[in-house]
């Protein structure tokens, strides 16, 4: 990495470091989310399952054989985690700013979003984010997409077509499957995680620093979005961030300034999975029936730790 990327990078992280850590000081002892009920068989306090020391983590993905991966927004690495509790090791390394959100292609390839540092408070002017495309058994790094506001969350119907966010800026791109590239497909300010549901009809977005909460936004009609979250009092300094959906299409978010993770049973109802989870920038699921398994949820971090949320089946 040259010098002037590297210090691009460190700047991002200083700067991402210090909004974390503003809005945790204002929740530290306030109750954010504790006022509301555990879920039904859930409500434990996380564990540690992987620590990269010196990483500041912002995307987390499952592959099909239960192999974690994991981005780095310090070294713009990506890690592959074999199991809980075994160590993480590189497997890549992506452009400028690297170490964004992750996503699977419907051909099993890894989007991996780039374009995190301080260009992402002119995100909308400049565009100067993209995505590249990891094979993760080959471990060939492609270029993807460019031209984008930024790429906090990802999120990827059937049929190819990707959303990416910006949560310092208020445009969402879309990839179309044919590659061609629409940075401004919404206007949403501070969406940051990304997720679709099962029958793509809806991106579900948090919004981390503007109005904090969550809310879908209608595929056919992005400028009707319908909030399921509103955050306020001291709850609005609990940042919520990656999020993910349930099997039963219910939305999954980690406050990471909060230091819980919440689930969202209908729109303004949610009751807590776990605890213990401060700086945790995104959770997800496990697959397959070995090391990061199917029906357990894991989160990664701004600390560097993936951790498992119990009690948490999907």
């Amino acid at each position: 990495m040259s010098s002037s990327k590297s210090t691009r990078t460190r700047s991002a992280v200083t700067v991402i470091a210090a909004a974390v850590i503003a809005v945790s000081s204002a929740v530290v002892g306030s109750g954010t989310a504790a006022a509301d009920p555990n879920c039904a068989g859930a409500g434990g306090s996380s564990a540690v399952v992987a620590r990269i020391p010196g990483a500041a983590l912002e995307g987390l993905a499952v592959d099909a054989s239960g192999r974690a991966y994991v981005t780095d927004i310090v070294s713009g690495r990506v890690y592959r985690i074999d199991a809980p509790g075994q160590a993480a090791y590189p497997i890549a390394t992506v452009p400028s700013g690297g170490g964004g959100a992750l996503a699977w292609m419907p051909d099993g390839t890894l989007l991996v979003g780039y374009g995190a540092d301080p260009r992402v408070f002119v995100g909308d002017i400049v565009k100067a984010a993209g995505i590249v495309r990891l094979d993760v058994n080959t471990l060939t790094v492609t270029p993807f997409a460019t031209g984008l506001s930024a790429a906090n969350g990802l999120a990827v119907a059937a049929d190819g077509t990707v959303y990416a966010t910006n949560d310092f800026g208020s445009l969402i791109g879309r990839i179309g499957p044919d590659g061609s590239v629409d940075p401004a497909w919404a206007s949403f300010p501070s969406a940051n995680g990304a997720v679709l549901d099962a029958a793509d009809r809806y991106l579900y977005v948090s919004r981390t620093f503007v109005n904090p909460g969550v809310s879908r936004i209608p595929i056919a009609n992005p400028s009707a979005p319908e909030s399921v979250l509103d955050l306020s009092g001291l709850d609005s300094f609990a940042a919520p961030d990656g999020l993910t959906l349930d099997d039963s299409g219910r939305p999954v978010v980690p406050l990471n300034a909060g230091g819980s993770v919440v689930r969202i049973d209908a729109p303004g109802a949610t009751c807590v999975i776990g605890t213990g989870t401060r700086l945790t920038s995104v959770v997800t699921y496990g697959r397959s029936d070995q090391g990061f398994s199917s029906g357990r949820l894991f989160g990664a971090g701004f600390d560097g730790v993936v951790r498992e949320i119990p009690g948490s089946t999907a």
